[in-house]
């Protein structure tokens, strides 16, 4: 009970361990991996209507919901939205035990398009609540706990599908009540006294009133006037101008910029790939007659994945040169593994293909997030972190609405790969181009030149140095679907 208190009193420990609790429970979900085999096994519903009607309705909703819930996540100081969030989620398996018709399960997927738009009020919580210097531990533990809570999940889901010999329905109602006890962590959630850009006008007034007294003297009404306001026009309005401020100084670098555009190409393909892996590994070994390995798998791909990421502060590159070739050599590794998948017939190399496609793309997202964090304030990375997101799922939705969707191509799974292999190839021989025309500018200057022209410090070592006691590297993972 002391241990208790004393944590509660703490200015960081105890809103860190608690949303590193949600995080685990909300991540530790063992029927996510058997979603496509219980779709189309006990609630009966065809591969063509999940793959080009259901599926695609998650991606519209997502990007609708998505800069309204950004918004309201730091006007609504960020506890809120966590709660939607594990409310939604306990809905989400609500839906899934017992939903029937086809009506009810369309509007799954805008409820979990709400689960999945929220994720930004736990990633920016825990900037709201903690001193700065506690920033990078509190990250890392945080993060730590998803990636535990994910692998948890998948492995039980595995052990109890294969050992256990557990029904899909079972699953799914045991994934109910550990939603139901990430909701209830939520609920104790510290309530944060400020966000990170609805927070300036108590300052800004006071810096403005303190002026006015010293010139004037003595306590003017205008301090009576706003004392007590919070959430005004004129907050708003302040508040408008400094994301203004910060977007143009998030993308005012090319470097920047460039490493932004990687971002939001490789995670709109990403996303298509992880939205429907499922569905072609269901295509290549029917649920229906066969083992499904999918729990294991993502278990796997997640510590391989979370491996790769953790390798990056390791790593000693010169990002500002290499970079953009490196983004260009496992872009196309990615894209040899989508073809892969869409063209073989043996469900273990499908496996493997997407295991080596999945590392490769947590190893560049991690190094683009240092990149982009190591040269921005944390106001400005956040909105970066959503503008990026949000053209992301923009590009997204166009590949679905073009590829998947009934209404346009509606393409069957096999050529849905192909196409996002395709897409990957794109996307690597764009930054081959550049980073080979990046190489060649580097190396063709003078040494003068290269001395006095040093590109500014994009990585933890340019900017840092060796020592990185509060810089360590920070597991990167983040899932987007179902």
């Amino acid at each position: 009970m002391n241990f208790w208190r004393k944590m509660k009193r703490s200015d960081w420990v105890f809103p860190t361990v608690l949303l590193s609790l949600y995080g685990f429970f909300a991540n530790c979900r063992p029927a996510e991996p058997f979603l496509t085999p219980y779709l189309v096994g006990p609630k009966n519903i065809s591969e063509e209507v999940v793959t080009n009607y259901l599926f695609p309705i998650w991606t519209y909703s997502y990007l609708a919901v998505l800069c309204p819930v950004f918004l309201l996540t730091d006007l609504l100081r960020y506890k809120p939205l966590i709660v939607t969030q594990g409310l939604f989620l306990v809905t989400n398996y609500i839906l899934l035990c017992f939903a029937t018709s086809l009506s009810a399960l369309t509007y799954l997927q805008f409820n979990f398009a709400m689960v999945t738009s929220t994720e930004v009020a736990y990633f920016s919580y825990i900037y709201s609540v903690i001193p700065p210097e506690h920033y990078q531990r509190a990250t890392g533990y945080v993060r730590s706990a998803m990636l535990t809570g994910y692998t948890f999940g998948a492995t039980l889901g595995q052990l109890l599908i294969s050992l256990a010999d557990t029904s899909y329905f079972h699953v799914n109602a045991i994934n109910l009540g550990i939603m139901s006890v990430a909701f209830c962590i939520s609920l104790g959630l510290p309530m944060p006294q400020h966000g990170m850009f609805f927070k300036k006008k108590a300052e800004v007034y006071t810096d403005t009133l303190n002026e006015v007294t010293d010139t004037f003297g003595g306590e003017t009404d205008l301090r009576k006037q706003t004392t007590g306001t919070c959430c005004d026009w004129g907050n708003i309005k302040i508040s408008g101008i400094q994301m203004w401020e910060s977007l143009k100084e998030s993308y005012s670098s090319r470097r920047l910029v460039q490493w932004s555009l990687w971002w939001a190409l490789a995670t709109a393909g990403y996303g298509q790939v992880f939205n429907y892996v499922q569905l072609m590994w269901d295509h290549i070994e029917p649920s229906t007659t066969s083992s499904v390995y999918n729990g294991g798998v993502e278990a796997v791909c997640t510590l391989v994945g979370a491996a790769a990421a953790f390798s990056v502060g390791y790593i000693r590159v010169q990002w500002g040169v290499w970079g953009e070739l490196s983004l260009g050599v496992f872009s196309a590794i990615g894209a040899g593994c989508v073809f892969l998948m869409g063209l073989t017939n043996n469900i273990w190399l499908s496996y493997a293909g997407y295991a080596i496609f999945k590392a490769s793309y947590m190893f560049l997202i991690t190094v683009t997030m240092f990149q982009i964090a190591v040269n921005l304030s944390m106001e400005c990375y956040a909105l970066t972190f959503g503008i990026n997101t949000f053209f992301a799922l923009t590009l997204q939705t166009i590949l679905t609405a073009i590829v998947v969707d009934n209404s346009a191509l509606g393409l069957d799974i096999e050529t849905q790969f192909l196409v996002y292999g395709g897409y990957y190839s794109t996307i690597s021989v764009l930054f081959l181009v550049q980073g080979l025309h990046t190489i060649c500018k580097h190396y063709r200057k003078s040494p003068e030149e290269t001395n006095t022209d040093q590109p500014p410090a994009t990585t933890l070592e340019d900017k840092y140095g060796s020592d990185r006691r509060d810089l360590g590297p920070q597991n990167v993972y983040k899932q987007s679907a179902f």
